[in-house]
């Protein structure tokens, strides 16, 4: 039942949305987006979707003026994943994203004079190749590109290139905690 209402829902929110945005907005007619899904298209911007996307509640396409965005056929993206474009993002086909993904094609820029008070920024693009799994909780930054058929470990932050069927994990320390007797 849950997954009609989402279809529905994606249908008439989809279309309501193309009518601002007329050749702008690209989709199929079949998509799972929760209702609680926020989708934002600035003026002269380009989201497309592959078919059957699947979005989970809390999540947030960000497409800013001028900007593109590509998701491929077959993604699904997970609870409060917030993908914010002021360039361009690509993601592949057979893409699934664990909770809280973040991918951002954009950093402040705060060596300009007032840059952070002016919003200026410097972007680099983000592509994400096919039959990719990303982790929860991974931040994904400006030039990123990741191959086919790579693994992102949760809690990663990503920056630089990673060949195909690469595992890209983050190294962390682990100290031993002694225990002592009283």
């Amino acid at each position: 039942m849950r997954a009609a209402v989402c279809i529905l829902y994606s249908l008439v929110k989809f279309y309501f949305i193309k009518l601002f945005h007329f050749n702008k907005f690209n989709f199929t007619t079949i998509n799972l987006v929760s209702p609680f899904t926020e989708l934002e298209i600035g003026i002269k911007a380009k989201l497309h979707f592959g078919k059957m996307i699947k979005i989970k509640s809390g999540s947030r396409i960000r497409v800013r003026k001028g900007a593109e965005m590509r998701i491929g056929k077959n993604t699904s993206l997970n609870h409060g994943c917030i993908f914010t474009a002021h360039e361009r993002i690509i993601v592949g086909e057979n893409v699934q994203f664990g909770p809280n993904v973040l991918i951002y094609d954009h950093d402040h820029d705060y060596k300009q004079k007032d840059g952070l008070k002016n919003l200026l920024f410097k972007t680099t693009p983000v592509e994400i190749g096919d039959n990719v799994w990303i982790g929860a909780n991974v931040v994904i930054l400006r030039g990123t590109k990741i191959g086919n058929n790579c693994v992102v470990g949760a809690g990663c932050v990503v920056k630089g290139e990673f060949n195909d069927d690469t595992v890209i994990v983050q190294k962390r320390e682990t100290t031993a905690v002694q225990k002592s007797r009283c």
